[in-house]
Parts: structure tokens; sequence; C-alpha cells
């Protein structure tokens, strides 16, 4: 899973990002074959986040969900707070008050997702997932065209649940859902916080108030199993793969990518996930899941697409005018 576009950009609908502080390269960005670079490592920065979700679920049997979301959170945390530093002082009781709701958020959505891929696919829990950013996305908007979007977002949901989640768990269905509402507010508040704090010291503080939000979470069920030496090294390979590495090359990749392509790269997550469900968990899909996947996937980047047309031709009207700048 994975966490927002920009600072500036929460209608992107992606939630694996977090918020730098420099933002992305506007329309005189980089070229075509300039950009090569950049969507690479966006591709790359999601598959990492989708199999390190596959290797979470083959973790949950030995710590179960709240204990591999208490590893990674904790591990996460503690590299975060090591690579940046975030300084402490000078910060005002907003601030703060910002950073703790972004930590909550975090740890809510993290700790959902983990109980939803515990009870259905990887495919199907994230397609569940992002129709929160995609909601988001769509009231941003305001837009006719996006009841266009609505309506295959919510195809998509009718045929992933075989016409009433009959062939899904219903209790996964609800906690993807909730999942995909905390990464909305998530989206939110991760840019509320790139606002207030540098680079991404916002990030690694509010990652260590999610830790130790959930850790006595993963402690009440998992106790002493989370220090298993082969559990805590899957738990540290769980969150380098979720967390730490897709950060990293997402904030790369947004110096020189447009957010508007990062958010529609970041679309395709719940393919992405498909695939790595096929392929670590021998999760097949049936014709109908895949037909749901490539529905919610293709009303996702038509979404993105309205948003970032709407803002082009508000920047050309301002421009014909003169107001801009």
């Amino acid at each position: 899973m994975t966490t927002p576009a920009s600072a500036t950009t929460p209608q992107s609908a992606t939630a694996a990002t977090p918020s730098p502080a420099g933002g992305p390269g506007g329309p005189g960005g980089p070229g075509r074959l300039g950009s090569l670079g950049p969507v690479g490592l966006v591709l790359a920065g999601g598959i990492s986040v989708q199999f390190g979700g596959a290797l979470a679920v083959t973790l949950m049997p030995r710590a179960g969900a709240l204990g591999v979301v208490s590893l990674r959170l904790f591990v996460a945390a503690v590299v975060l707070l090591l690579v940046c530093r975030p300084r402490l002082r000078g910060h005002s009781r907003t601030d703060w008050s910002t950073v703790v709701v972004f930590g909550i958020t975090m740890a809510a959505m993290n700790g959902l997702f983990y109980q939803a891929v515990a009870r259905i696919p990887l495919g199907p829990a994230v397609t569940l997932e992002v129709l929160g950013p995609l909601a988001l996305s769509v009231l941003a908007s305001r837009r006719a065209i996006n009841l266009v979007w609505a309506a295959l977002a919510l195809a998509g949901v009718f045929l992933l649940g075989g016409g009433g989640f009959s062939g899904l768990d219903p209790t996964g269905a609800a906690f993807a859902l909730g999942a995909g509402a905390m990464w909305a507010a998530y989206i939110v508040f991760s840019a509320r916080t790139g606002r207030r704090f540098p680079q991404a010291d916002g990030l690694a503080l509010a990652m260590a108030v999610g830790a130790v939000l959930f850790l006595p979470l993963g402690i009440a069920e998992s106790g002493a199993k989370l220090i298993d030496p082969v559990t805590l090294g899957l738990g540290a390979a769980v969150a380098l793969l979720s967390s730490v590495l897709p950060y990293t090359l997402e904030l790369l990749a947004l110096r020189r990518l447009p957010a508007s392509t990062f958010a529609i790269l970041m679309s395709l997550e719940p393919a992405i996930a498909a695939t790595a469900g096929f392929l670590i968990l021998d999760q097949a899909l049936s014709a109908m899941e895949a037909a749901a996947i490539a529905l919610v996937v293709a009303a996702s980047m038509g979404a993105v697409r309205t948003q970032v047309g709407r803002g082009r031709k508000k920047t050309a009207a301002l421009e014909s005018t003169g107001l801009e700048g």
C-alpha cells in the first residue's frame, strides 16, 4: 500500500508517496525521453509496495495481521528517523497536531488493509482500497464527466463482488473499503504535513507516531513471536519493500516527473497487486475479477486526467488574462 503524490496535489489519488518539500516538475519539465527514468522509478516503487504486501501475507501465519503492521511501522520508523533526523524543536502546536493525525491515519490505513488481505486476495483488496482516493479525486473535481468515472468504478466493484460480494469475504471487503477511506484521509494530511515540515521530516515523525500507537496491538496479538529472528527479518523486509524503498524511489521520481503523470501511473496499483498475488500467493483471478480491476483502473486514470485537464485550462485562462504569477 502506499503513500499522496505531492504536498500540493491531494487530488492525484495516490497513497504511497510522502509529500516532498520540492514539488514535481511543471509543464516545462522534462521531455518524454527524459521522463523515462522517473517513470521507471515510480513503477519500481509500485512493484515494491505490492510485492511487499504479498510478502506480508505470507508472514501473517507467523505474526498475525496486527503483528505484521507493527513490525512494518516500527522498522520503517527507525530507518526514516535515522535517515531524516528530523528536528524536534521549533514546531508549533498545529504542526504537531497535524503530524500526529497523519500518523494515526497511517496506522489505521495499514491496519485495516492488512486485516483485509488476511481475508481476501491482494488484487481485489487493493482495487477496493483505491476507491478512497478515487472518490477524493471525483469530489475535488466536481465535474459532470466524473459521474462517468464513478459509474465505471461502481461497475467494477459490482463485478468484483459477484453482484453482492458473495465471492469475497464481506468482512475483508469492509476492511478494504475502510482502508480506502483512510487512504483518502492520508493524502489530505500528508499534503498538510508536507507544507509544514521540510523534506521527509514530517513523514518520519508521523511514521514514529503510527509505530508507537500500533505496537501495543501487535504485542497483544503476537507477543514474543515479534522478536523471533525469522519473523523479525521478514518484517524488516516488508517494511523496506512496502515503505522505505518505494517512498525513496517516488521522492526521487517526483523531482523530475509531473504529479499528473505520477498519479496516472499509481492508478495501476490494483493491476500490480493482482500480479503480485498471482506470482507469490498463487491467487488467480477469474475473468470477472480481472474485468472489475480493469474498470477501476480505467476509472482512476480517467478521474486523474480530468482533474489535470481542468488545472491546465485554469492555468491557460489565468495566462490569457495576465493574472498568473
